[in-house]
């Protein structure tokens, strides 16, 4: 049995915590044989890491959690979840334009349009996926437009891509 034990500040914990529940997130959607339980196993990770960023993260990394939770419900199908996530995910972007990475603008954009992609407003799709394939253009550094980009042309689009 060790005795090592670590102590974290409630900051540090919940630091820790959201940054756990957003990777277990990512193992859950590259899983191949996902089950029922890991879907709901993962609406509920994306959910405590963003909220844990909220208490204690900034606005970019509450921005990057709304993206994951719509992600998810993108990836699951429930499009009304997705559309209000992916709203939020663009909101922060926009009031926060200062803080946000280039590649945070082209994904704000490209949940938005996968979002409305899957709920079939088909319109507001386009549209979001015109901003998002511009916004991903402009990311300068080539390793983080490959990531956009490959994130982008893979995945659920309903027919719009």
């Amino acid at each position: 049995m060790s005795t090592d034990e670590t102590t974290y500040s409630m900051q540090q914990a919940q630091e820790k915590l959201a940054k756990m529940y957003f990777n277990s997130v990512w193992d859950l959607l590259e899983k191949t044989d996902r089950t029922p339980e890991d879907d709901e196993a993962m609406i509920h990770a994306a959910h405590a890491s963003c909220y844990l960023w909220m208490q204690v993260g900034t606005p970019v990394n509450h921005q990057r959690g709304e993206w994951q939770v719509a992600r998810v419900y993108t990836i699951l199908g429930h499009y009304a979840a997705a559309l209000r996530h992916a709203n939020c995910c663009l909101e922060l972007t926009d009031k926060h334009p200062e803080l946000m990475q280039d590649f945070d603008i082209a994904f704000a954009y490209e949940c938005v349009a996968r979002a409305n992609a899957i709920a079939g407003n088909r319109q507001v799709a386009t549209k979001y996926i015109e901003l998002a394939e511009q916004a991903g253009q402009d990311i300068k550094d080539p390793d983080d437009r490959k990531v956009f980009f490959d994130n982008f042309n893979s995945g659920l689009w309903n027919g719009m891509k």
